[in-house]
Order: structure tokens, then sequence, then C-alpha cells
């Protein structure tokens, strides 16, 4: 194949075409996701400001700054962006590492879009993170809804077998350290005094050595069982915390009202934490997180774990992902079927199918009436089930391995990202993230071929047997013209 560039080779004559990613980069709809997502990256129509001036005729008014603003830097290619949020979650990558990679590997190269090999980096790190905070929550919805398409477009999987799922909830932790109450008094503190400081703000003690000195005590107590002296500890915690949130406010009256809307959120943060008890309900277990909730599994080897929970809903036959969604707030399983359903609805709705069949654990009985007419299955029903019930009643396990692969392999087990929105757009990333590796298994296993290749495979078949009807037709000929 010629080439523009004399001096480069094209990255499809320096690759296997039948590797798995190479072949997916011709099977994945990315004019549709193009389409999709260029909306959303459009520069917004600014109202402007006013500005009075004067001539000679006297005031005048003139508007600045209104339109579509055309100075900046130009986005980078939808493709190229999209292609490495496949591959971070894909691999259970960083941002980091993955634009690292990308500089080192031709397939992920070709993935991408590109033509020829670049040795360097796509782009900074930080701007995978601007990108998928641009797309939100819609945004990342249509990537993973993309990956269940291309997976009906390869015949991978049927349209049929999407019409029963199975659905769980699992927990995404938050990246934060256990929360035990004198870690996080401590941390209020050295916060609220960095905070006051940073704002200039002179006090007039900030207990820095005192405040080090027990927490160390307090750990050292817990570790040794001396409860008795670990609540002295931290009742002195809860004074010194106290003491310095008195101190801030008593000299916030005189700051600017700038800096005191930045102190106000984190000052009412601090006093939530000095403020609970253990057995208190709606817990802060993290200052920079205080949507974090405490979740109970009932896991031996885990009790509790600190984060969003999560739904999770994959096909009942192939396992492939067709739902993730975070649900903050910590509720029961079974109020979470209507907005998982709804949401599996709305990832199906341009393949045409929508999911008839819910099979369950028994943490959703009694969610019937939110369903309106999907059927629900699971063990409590085991009565009224049909023989073909039973027997898909017999998958139920199948998500199970499916979360552990998302969370331990795609990067589901830990969020690092910031806030309630950061939990909905890592769950579902993530979830797109396991469905392209399952395109790369399919395709391994059922040998499917680059789709220009297929077309190739197919002319030349039409060809051969052009030419084998020639053949036969050649003696029949030759007869006639004898007669």
């Amino acid at each position: 194949m010629s080439t523009p560039d004399f001096f480069r080779a094209r990255l499809d004559q320096m690759i296997d075409l039948r590797h798995p990613l190479a072949v997916l980069a011709t099977r994945m709809p990315w004019q549709q996701i193009e389409a999709s997502v260029a909306p959303l990256l459009a520069r917004k129509d600014r109202r402007g400001r006013s500005i009075e001036g004067a001539d000679l005729f006297g005031p005048t008014l003139q508007v600045v700054g209104a339109g579509v603003r055309a100075a900046g830097r130009p986005r980078l290619a939808i493709r190229l962006m999209v292609s490495l949020l496949y591959l971070k979650h894909a691999y259970g990558l960083s941002d980091e590492a993955v634009v690292e990679r990308w500089a080192e590997n031709v397939v992920w190269q070709f993935f991408s879009g590109q033509e020829y090999y670049e040795p360097r980096l796509p782009c900074d790190a930080t701007q995978i993170g601007r990108f998928r905070r641009v797309l939100g929550e819609a945004g990342v919805e249509e990537l993973l809804a993309k990956t269940i398409e291309a997976a009906v477009q390869m015949q991978a999987v049927r349209k049929s077998e999407l019409q029963r799922v199975i659905v769980d909830t699992t927990v995404q932790e938050k990246a934060v350290a256990y929360p035990t109450d004198s870690r996080l008094l401590e941390v209020a503190r050295a916060k609220v005094v960095q905070l006051a400081q940073r704002a200039g703000l002179r006090l007039k003690q900030t207990f820095e050595c005192e405040g080090r000195s027990l927490r160390r005590r307090a750990g050292g107590y817990a570790h040794a069982k001396q409860f008795k002296r670990l609540r002295r500890v931290l009742k002195r915690q809860r004074t010194v915390l106290g003491r310095v949130l008195r101190d801030v406010q008593r000299r916030l009256l005189a700051a600017p009202q700038d800096v005191r809307d930045r102190l106000q959120p984190w000052l009412d943060r601090a006093e939530r934490i000095r403020s609970q008890r253990p057995k208190d309900k709606h817990k802060l277990y993290a200052l920079h997180a205080p949507e974090v909730e405490c979740i109970g599994k009932g896991k031996a080897r885990q009790p509790y774990e600190f984060g969003v929970k999560v739904s999770v809903a994959v096909s009942a036959k192939q396992g492939l992902m067709v739902g993730a969604r975070s649900l903050p707030g910590n509720p029961y399983d079974g109020h979470t079927l209507a907005e998982q359903l709804e949401q599996t609805t709305v990832l199906l709705q341009d393949l045409g199918v929508k999911p008839h069949t819910a099979i369950v654990d028994l943490g959703y009985r009694g969610a019937d009436a939110d369903i309106g007419a999907v059927t629900l299955i699971h063990r409590g029903k085991s009565r009224s089930l049909t023989r073909s019930q039973r027997r898909w009643l017999k998958r139920r396990q199948a998500v199970e391995p499916a979360i552990g692969h998302a969370k331990h392999d795609h990067g589901m087990k830990r969020c690092w990202l910031k806030g309630a929105e950061g939990d909905a757009l890592h769950a579902v990333l993530c979830a797109a993230g396991f469905n392209i590796r399952w395109l790369l298994r399919a395709i391994a296993r059922r040998g499917i071929a680059p789709a220009f290749l297929r077309s190739l495979w197919l002319l030349s078949a039409l060809a051969a047997s052009a030419s084998r009807l020639a053949t036969l037709a050649r003696p029949a000929l030759l007869v006639g013209a004898a007669r």
C-alpha cells in the first residue's frame, strides 16, 4: 500500500491486523460516537456583559464578550480521547500510565485512529480528566452503549439474549483512609489551621505538636485495647478542635466576604466531625469527600466498606455488561431495581430491545410492583417458577465474577474521582472497560476478522466462485459448438 509520507510506514503495515484490538478498531462505530459526543464539546454561546461609555454624542452602552469564542487551542480528536478512556479502564491503568503506554504501543495507536507511529505522549494526563468531566454521565453512558452495539454488530451476542439480565449491587470504595475518630479529628484540625493560615488569619494557638502526639497515642491505645485511655485522648482531641474552630470563627468576622465564603464549608464539616458520636447516623467519614457512605454487605473479611453502592446488570447468557450506575445514599437493593432497568432500557434503545426478565437474589424481594411488566425471578419464588425459569435462575451467580473482574481488573475497586459525579462516571467507565475486554476475548475466540479484510475475502470468494462457474460452463459450450 502506498503512503503519502515517504519516510514513515503506516501503522497498518507495522502490526498484525488479526490482533483482537486491531480488529476491534475496525468494528467500533467511531462515526456514531463522534456524532453523539461532538455537541458536548461545542463552544458555548456566551451572553457577554454590558460596558457603559461616552462619546461626542453622549453616553453609550456596548456588549462585549458575547457570542462563540474563537480563540484558544483546538481540541484533540474525539476518537483519540474516547479510545484513551476505553484503554484506561480496559487495562485498569491511571491517567498517567495510559498516556505513557500509548506512546509505546503501536496497536493502541492504531486503535485510536492514528495512521503513523507517534513516539510522544498523545496529550497531557490532565486532559483526560477534563474530557471526562465534559462528557458527564450521559456521555459516558453513550460510550457504554456503543460497546454493546459493537458486540451485536459482530454477532458476538444476539439481541434476544439482552432481554434477560442479571442484576446485583456492589460497593465502589472511595479513595479515603479508614475513618477512625482520632484520625478524622486530627485531619480536621490540621485542615482548618492550614486554610486559616493561607487566608492570612493569625491564630492564637494551632496545637500542632499536641495534635500529632494525641494521634500517635490514640493509635497505640487502640492497638493495645486500652479503650478507657483512648476515650480520654479522643475527648482532648475534640476539645482542641473546638478551640481552633472558635478562634477561626472569631477572626473571620473581620475578614473579607470571599474569605468567609471559602472557609465556611470546611468549618461546617469540621464541626460535624467534632460533634458526631459512634452511634450517630449520617456521619461524615472523610473531610474531603462528604458523599462517602458506610455500607455493610455482610462480608466476613470486610464488614464495612466506605464509598457508594453501585448496581450492575449483565446479560444472562454471555455476561456482557449492559448497565452500571451509582446509587448515593445507601438505598435498599429492592428500591434500586427500577432505576437499573431504566438505565439498561436507555442503553439498549438504539438496538430496539429492552429487558423483560430480571434475575436477582433475595435482596430484591418485593420489587415486582416497581418494575412494571418486567418478570422478576429469584430464589424466593421457587415454587411458582416454570422449568425454564428455574434453569435461568441457575445463572444468577454469573454476575459475581463479572463484578469481581470489574473491581480488580478495571478499576471499580477504588474510585479516585471527585464527588458524587466522579462516582457515577467511574462506575459506567469501568463497565465500558469490562465490555472492551469482553469484546477482545470474543474476537480471539470466534476468529472475527477486520471489516475491510472480510470484504476482501467476500470479493475473492465471489471471484473464485465465478471462475468455477465459468470453468464448468466451458465444456458445455464446446459440446454445443461441436454439434
